[in-house]
């Protein structure tokens, strides 16, 4: 069997990722998570006799290393981190906190045999764009943000370890990844449960702002081409979409979609972490996709469907 191992397998992206994983009989598949923000359920509905939840802090050392000699994993998807705008900066310590995880994941992975670290980066790498698309290339490091520092932080451990002990590794920069799934304090999923329930709409600023929406079932698809086909090997790709939406535009689509009579309010602007633009050049991801991407209406309609 292929022994994998998934740090932040509770939250929305990765424990969709452990699950289609462990749809595959050859596979074992460990999830670990300290529960801050993940939810055991979402890994383990529906049950899979190969995947293994483990309850664990990766940002300590005994906790993580644990895992690593009982299970001795093969491959690395490190995608445990503190997420969310308003809960990174309201708790900059501890989002620091996370650059410790990462030195522990790939310390303990050079000294196991580990053969590929697969690390979900952020598009808040790049900061204010100083392009449009946001290519692969261009990583200005204008963002004093936290958990922007301690994603290229991250990226610059893993091309280190590389070039100093022949760790491999894929860096994934996720773009807003939205679906059925995801936490409540998230634009999207925020958006769809006031509108649903006739609530106001708040927007920071005048909404002008821009975004792109990935569906999750195209992020794990893409990634798992990757993984599967040993592509994007040392190096990194951008998972998103290349449909731009302003902030106003979507909160207008969600009430249009769900018939909802709730109100659009502005609030004042936040101080920090709120870019005016997101948008990838998604060339790569397309070339993993091998099929184009689900439309933002299309997706949002889909959660709508279950909710």
């Amino acid at each position: 069997m292929t022994r994998i191992l998934v740090t932040g397998g509770a939250g929305f992206i990765a424990s969709d990722l452990a699950l289609k994983l462990a749809d595959d009989p050859k596979n074992e598949v460990v999830v670990v998570d300290n529960l801050l923000t993940g939810e055991v359920a979402k890994v383990k509905t529906p049950a899979k006799p190969n995947l293994h939840f483990i309850k664990c802090d990766v940002n300590r050392f005994e906790d993580i290393s644990s895992v690593f000699f009982a299970y001795r994993p093969e491959y690395v998807f490190h995608y445990a981190a503190m997420v969310g705008v308003k809960r990174t900066t309201d708790h900059p310590v501890m989002v620091l906190r996370d650059i410790d995880g990462i030195r522990n994941v790939l310390d303990i992975s050079k000294n196991t045999g580990v053969q590929r670290v697969l690390f979900s980066s952020s598009s808040e790498v790049y900061g204010e764009p100083v392009e449009i698309p946001q290519n692969e290339r261009t990583t200005p490091l204008n963002s004093k943000l936290p958990y922007a520092i301690v994603k290229n932080i991250g990226e610059a451990f893993l091309r280190s370890y590389h070039r100093e002990y022949g760790l491999e590794y894929t860096i994934f920069r996720f773009f807003n990844t939205y679906g059925p799934k995801q936490s409540r304090d998230f634009v999207v999923a925020k958006f769809l449960r006031a509108a649903l329930a006739g609530e106001d709409i708040t927007l920071f600023g005048d909404g002008l702002q821009t975004r792109t929406f990935c569906y999750i079932d195209d992020n794990i698809d893409a990634c798992l081409t990757a993984f599967h086909k040993g592509e994007v090997i040392n190096d990194v790709v951008n998972i998103g979409s290349d449909k731009e939406i302003t902030i106003k535009a979507l909160a207008e689509l969600i009430i249009e979609l769900t018939g909802s009579s709730s109100r659009i309010v502005h609030l004042p602007p936040l101080e920090e972490g709120d870019m005016t633009r997101r948008m990838p050049d998604v060339t790569r991801m397309n070339q993993l996709l091998g099929r184009p991407a689900l439309p933002l209406r299309e997706g949002l309609q889909r959660i709508i469907d279950q909710m």
